[in-house]
């Protein structure tokens, strides 16, 4: 198992944890390791407590280690949609050589002299995402290398996120032992993936129905244009039946996963199925179709702020419809009940690799692909172990820290981009 073919992913989201152990193999994803837990110290997408998400990170390390007998080192991590902001770059650069041929060393130049510009203080730059290259006046370029000109282009998207959100999850993430390979913002990566061809030329919505958020990213004309989060996810359906039902919200996340139905005229009538009732010894007796009402309000409600969303945006038509994934979006009817409210196509993604095949994985798979495209795309060969087989007779990995800067100085400025603001943090 050759160890630059092998990427670990860690999806820090307000309901799951979950680290991804891939090994590409020829440009096929074989998910060799997966850690998933439940989180604590996070909502909506935002750190609240710096030691319970340490906790919860090292957990779901330990399980995905536990599966392959190595000891995770570094990972790629995603970043929440949380107070983004993408704003339109362009570079411009001389061609340096003599013979005049584009090479890395120009595209990295271009690249950099497009974050020349004025950042708030309290933002950080994640990534920057190039749409096109012109090289002399000649656009619609995606890889200007081995290209003869004078002058070199580019117009790219940058993405920004507040600081505190980034520089809180970097905190858990060091102190839970891990260093970091690369940085990418989650409905980039995941939507790059579970969105066609098609679906990202013709204008879709990536939909990301997390626990605590949800998160849309819409694509169209094949680049990343906007993104959105709205402060309801599955864990409001989970406290509603809760309340409703009278029962501990465990019992009421158990009965959501084993019960739900999202669409009430689907939703059966006719089987019963006890509710324990918290502070007393009885247990109530519910039909499917009593439950599926609060569900299917609370996911209505979701749809609605969808659509509003949509017209912030300044969306009338979406001709590649919607594609939808998260953990609830397994819940019987909610294609239907999406389809309903939301007017026009609906699909629910679900990744295509054995170990994985949930909804709830589409973020860290996507972050896997998107970091082996980056690497394709440079030709970028990791320096240092992703993973590392442990030799210390089973107990607790002892992780060897390095520094970020030290691991990512031969990278190309692209991938670069993101750590420069972070060297400080992590001296």
């Amino acid at each position: 198992m050759s160890q630059s073919e092998l990427y670990v992913s860690l999806d820090i989201g307000s309901s799951t944890i979950k680290v991804l152990i891939g090994e590409v193999d020829g440009g096929a994803l074989h998910v060799i390791g997966v850690g998933n837990v439940q989180s604590a110290g996070i909502r909506k997408g935002t750190i609240i407590d710096i030691d319970a998400t340490v906790q919860s990170i090292r957990k779901a390390v330990d399980q995905a280690e536990r599966m392959i007998g190595m000891q995770i080192q570094e990972v790629i991590l995603g970043i929440p949609a949380n107070g983004v902001v993408l704003q339109d770059v362009k570079g411009v650069v001389a061609v340096n050589s003599e013979n005049r041929e584009i090479t890395d060393d120009d595209l990295d130049r271009v690249m950099k002299s497009a974050q020349v510009m004025s950042v708030p203080p309290e933002r950080e730059i994640i990534n920057i995402i190039p749409k096109q290259f012109i090289v002399d006046d000649y656009d619609e370029i995606t890889d200007p290398r081995g290209m003869i000109g004078v002058r070199l282009e580019m117009d790219g998207t940058l993405i920004t996120t507040p600081k505190t959100l980034v520089h809180n999850i970097l905190r858990c993430v060091e102190r839970a032992g891990l260093d970091i390979r690369e940085i990418y913002l989650q409905p980039l990566a995941a939507g790059t993936f579970a969105l066609t061809d098609d679906e990202k030329n013709h204008g879709t919505a990536y939909i990301d129905i997390g626990g605590g958020s949800t998160t849309i990213a819409i694509f169209g004309e094949n680049r990343f244009m906007s993104t959105a989060v709205i402060p309801v996810g599955g864990d409001h359906i989970t406290k509603d039946l809760s309340i409703v039902l009278k029962t501990p919200t465990e019992q009421a996340r158990k009965i959501k996963h084993q019960y739900g139905h999202a669409f009430y005229d689907d939703a059966s009538d006719d089987e019963l199925f006890e509710v324990p009732v918290i502070g007393v010894d009885s247990k109530d007796q519910y039909s499917q179709r009593y439950i599926s009402e609060i569900i299917g309000v609370r996911l209505e409600e979701l749809f609605d702020l969808v659509l509003e969303e949509f017209y912030k945006m300044g969306i009338n038509d979406l001709p590649g419809g919607v594609v939808l994934t998260g953990g609830i979006t397994k819940m019987d009817g909610l294609l239907q009940l999406a389809r309903h409210v939301l007017k026009t196509r609906v699909r629910i993604h679900t990744p295509e690799y054995i170990g994985v095949r949930e909804p709830m994985y589409t973020t860290a798979v996507g972050l896997i692909r998107y970091a082996h495209m980056q690497d394709e795309y440079f030709g970028h060969t990791p320096e240092s172990s992703t993973v590392a087989v442990s030799e210390n007779n089973g107990q607790a990995p002892v992780h060897k820290k390095k520094k970020v800067e030290q691991k990512q100085q031969n990278k190309p400025g692209l991938l670069n981009r993101a750590k420069k603001v972070f060297d400080n943090f992590f001296e």
